[in-house]
Order: structure tokens, then sequence, then C-alpha cells
């Protein structure tokens, strides 16, 4: 499966899912969730957009709405079971719906530029905002201990570390696109800690704060360690290309 469409399908849900069907980018070293629930479920998703008639772009922000919405109530209600399960369902829509914009735009052939900047411009404000968002929550509503709010500032920067580490190697290296994963099934089961989706989900114990902080503390552990090495085997992939930086000098 190459990710790629031959044809233009007509606007109709079977049709546009059909297509979807034979066209999923590889899933080789993508983490659990993301590679077996939200993919797949985006692609229901897409199919609807695409035959509503909806654009990409018009997914991306829709995908930034519910986002917003699951952080407002983040910080503007003290938590309970209810919101907890309320947040993670809008959460997880809005990630399910950041996979269906691009699968949108290969059902009509609207790839961009400009979307895919949309596209990353959501993606690094969401997540970094999610922590933030956890930070402003825990010191509304538990007041009592300061060191959960300490691990939700250090998740900020993890998390906008990571995202311009994967950007700029992308970008460095000289190839347009991402490379190919080529991990397996272990792979992905082993980054489960550090999938969006597995972010989402954790805000079901929301409404038990002290069960939140084991969970959120955990995961930030987690992806702290991953970053670290990935940021270490990103920075020897381009030290290994040996090309030398050309040096631009402006005078006035």
């Amino acid at each position: 499966m190459t990710g790629q469409l031959n044809t233009i399908p007509e606007r109709h849900f079977s049709t546009a899912l059909s297509a979807l069907d034979h066209a999923q980018k590889p899933g080789g070293g993508v983490p659990a969730y993301t590679r077996w629930v939200n993919r797949r479920l985006a692609r229901y998703a897409a199919a609807a957009a695409y035959s509503w008639g909806w654009s990409p772009n018009m997914v991306t922000l829709a995908s930034a709405v519910v986002s917003l919405s699951a952080l407002t109530l983040i910080v503007g209600v003290e938590p309970t079971p209810l919101l907890g399960i309320t947040v993670a369902a809008l959460l997880a829509l809005g990630y399910l719906l950041d996979s269906a914009d691009g699968q949108v735009a290969r059902l009509g052939g609207r790839g961009s530029k400009q979307g895919e900047w949309l596209d990353h411009v959501v993606d690094a404000v969401r997540t970094p905002a999610i922590h933030l968002a956890v930070l402003v929550g825990l010191w509304r509503f538990t007041p009592e201990s300061a060191w959960p709010l300490v691990i939700a500032l250090a998740y900020v920067l993890v998390s906008g570390g990571q995202f311009m580490s994967q950007i700029l190697a992308e970008q460095l290296s000289g190839e347009g696109n991402r490379p190919p994963f080529t991990g397996g099934v272990p792979q992905s089961v082993l980054l489960i800690p550090t999938d969006m989706g597995t972010l989402c989900w954790i805000f079901l114990v929301w409404g038990f704060p002290p069960a939140f902080v084991i969970v959120y503390a955990a995961m930030f552990v987690a992806n702290a360690v991953h970053t670290a090495i990935s940021m270490r085997r990103k920075y020897l992939r381009l030290a290994r290309t040996g090309e030398p930086w050309e040096v631009k000098v402006v005078t006035s």
C-alpha cells in the first residue's frame, strides 16, 4: 500500500471508504494506537467528510476546534469521572480528525503546501497545549502538591523538542517526506507510551487526580527517555551525511 490513489473517487461514502481501504500508509514502526485504531477509524471520518464536500483544511480546523473544547473543559471545570470521559473522548476525536485530513487530501487529490503547513501548525500547538491545560487544571483544582505542575511544564518542553527534532531532521536530511518506518509489531507495541492516542485516553482518570498524576508522570518519563534516544539517533544520522554547511554572510 503506497498511500496514493490512482483516480479520484466519486463523492459517496462507500466509494470513498473503499478507495481508502486500498490506499493506507505503511504501518511499520508506528505506535500501536495510531497504527491499528486511529488510522483505521479515521478512514470512516475521512470518507464522510469527503462525501460532504469538506476540504482537508476544514477537517484540520475541525480537529483543532474539538481539541480546544477538551482543553477548555480541563482548565475550566472541576474534575469528575464524567468530565474525564468527556475530555478523553474529545481529545481522541480531535486526534482522529488529525489523521483524517490527510486521507481527505488523498481522496480528492488536493494535497497542498499550505494544507501541510496548517496541519503541522495545529500539531505543534495541540500537544504542548494539552500539557499546559493539565498544568492549569491541576493548579486550580488540586493545589496540594507542586511537583505534578513541574512534570506538566517539563512535558511541554519534551513534546516541543521532539516535534521540532522530527521536523528539522526531515528537512536537514534532504528528504521531502518522513523516511519509511522499518519496525514491526514489537516496536509498535513498545511505542504505546509515546502514542498521542495513549495520551488522549489517560484522561479517562482525570476525575481521580491522584491516579491521573501517577499515570501522567509515568508517561512523561517514558516520553523523555524516548525523546532522548530519538534525538541522539537523528543527530548521528545527520552527522553521517558528511555534508558541510554553507554559511552565508549578510552585510549591510
